[in-house]
């Protein structure tokens, strides 16, 4: 136990292993949730401790040292050991966690949630909800649903798990019904209700008569709920992937403006991270979501 006294603080550690991979002391940060300074002064610390620079200082941004590289490479290894040990202890909990978006989670996975829990109710779901990129091992997260291109990394698995299209969708108030589907050249006339994915500038760059952003109205939102809920309360038209307003759409809360339905290479894909072994209760949330699309 002498010697556990003697190992660097777990918080220098764990920022100098953050700092390592993004090579970046901001995206540490971020993915710490701690500041820039912070990482920096970590980092300090331990190379005050070690007696040995870790990183080169740039005007580009830093590089490993030598002995930055060698000991960023035991690090790792240490905290992957670390993490498949404590993964394998929850695992004999039953406890999974799943990192997803909000907007995921609201109108995809929630609705879901009954059916789950009625066949599996000795699993023990946790569901983080966040647009922030979780980390496998820092967020201790089992499996994430991740939007966009086929996610590359190492040690990950990815699955398709739905294909990516969207259309454009408004309150039925909004539009008199014999306007609809909407002319396209009408479109001008109304808010365009944007999410963080911009989705509007793909669809218009297929109608070259309206491919001018600057000639509409425009309400900009960092979250596709908050846009849904916009398009739902009446401010305007936007545009979401369908499996997000299947109720509304059934509810007559929201209605098709369009029949253009596009789509895209995106997606959301299963993330999980690629170790030897899977428990039985990870296995069975990852087939459950699988089967929930086909």
């Amino acid at each position: 136990m002498k010697q556990l006294n003697r190992l660097p603080s777990l918080n220098a550690l764990k920022a100098f292993e953050a700092a390592s991979r993004h090579l970046n002391f901001k995206l540490a940060a971020e993915e710490l949730h701690v500041t820039q300074s912070a990482i920096a002064q970590q980092i300090r610390s331990l190379e005050d401790e070690l007696g040995s620079k870790l990183f080169e200082r740039h005007p580009k941004g830093i590089i490993l040292t030598m002995n930055g590289r060698n000991y960023a490479q035991s690090i790792g290894q240490a905290f992957n050991l670390i993490y498949e040990a404590t993964q394998s202890f929850r695992h004999q909990s039953n406890h999974i966690t799943i990192s997803v978006t909000p907007t995921f989670a609201s109108k995809w996975l929630i609705p879901r949630l009954n059916n789950f829990t009625q066949q599996y109710p000795d699993i023990d779901l946790q569901i983080l909800a966040t647009e922030r990129l979780s980390h496998f091992q820092n967020d201790a997260v089992d499996i994430a649903i991740r939007y966009g291109k086929p996610p590359s990394g190492a040690g990950l698995n990815t699955q398709l798990l739905l294909k990516d299209s969207f259309i454009a969708v408004a309150n039925p108030n909004l539009i008199p019904a014999d306007k609809r589907p909407l002319a396209l050249e009408e479109l001008q006339q109304y808010t365009l209700l944007h999410d963080a994915n911009n989705l509007w500038h793909f669809f218009l760059e297929t109608i070259p008569l309206l491919n001018n952003q600057n000639l509409f109205k425009n309400i900009r939102f960092n979250q596709t709920l908050l846009a849904i809920d916009a398009a739902i309360a009446g401010q305007g038209i936007t545009l979401t992937n369908p499996i997000f307003v299947t109720s509304d759409l059934e509810t007559g809360k929201l209605i098709k403006v369009f029949e253009k339905e596009i789509v895209t290479d995106t997606g959301f894909y299963l993330v999980t991270p690629r170790r030897p072994e899977k428990s039985d209760a990870l296995a069975i949330v990852y087939n459950w979501l699988l089967s929930q699309v086909e």
